[in-house]
């Protein structure tokens, strides 16, 4: 009989673990006010000026309706503002305010922080493979809708 593989699984387990590892991280660096799914759109906001809302959730890999749930939570906090398009005013530009770039560079601290505990151990032409197969699984996967 074959063996079961395990790699959903293994990826869910990560994926929790990971995630709760990284909100304790957050804490101890003093960021209380974003939670990891909220810090990955800060993130790509920080790395740009601003960006159409369907940009960011392409960006983020989130869905239009739970993006806008939070960008909304994230707004009342003083996180993000949105603004019609100078261009095209049927388009939502979103924008970090200059309260959550004060969060910056801490965030990034703890994103390496994680980086660094992820691989610790690996060579490093391990973890360009492990990459590698983790961009194949996540094309694979996105190519199913």
């Amino acid at each position: 009989m074959k063996e079961q593989r395990e790699g959903g699984f293994l990826l869910d387990k990560i994926h929790h673990l990971a995630r709760r590892t990284f909100t304790e991280k957050l804490r101890d660096h003093g960021i209380h006010e974003l939670n990891a799914a909220q810090g990955r759109i800060m993130f790509v906001l920080w790395r740009h000026s601003s960006m159409p809302i369907q940009e960011l959730a392409q960006a983020t890999g989130l869905g239009k309706s739970t993006l806008t749930s939070m960008l909304d939570r994230l707004e009342a906090a003083g996180h993000i503002s949105r603004a019609p398009s100078a261009e095209d005013r049927r388009q939502t530009m979103v924008a970090a305010s200059a309260k959550s770039i004060a969060h910056m560079e801490r965030y990034v601290q703890v994103s390496k922080d994680m980086n660094e505990l992820f691989y610790r151990g690996f060579a490093p032409g391990e973890i360009d493979d492990f990459e590698r197969y983790l961009r194949r699984i996540l094309g694979n996967l996105s190519g199913v809708r």
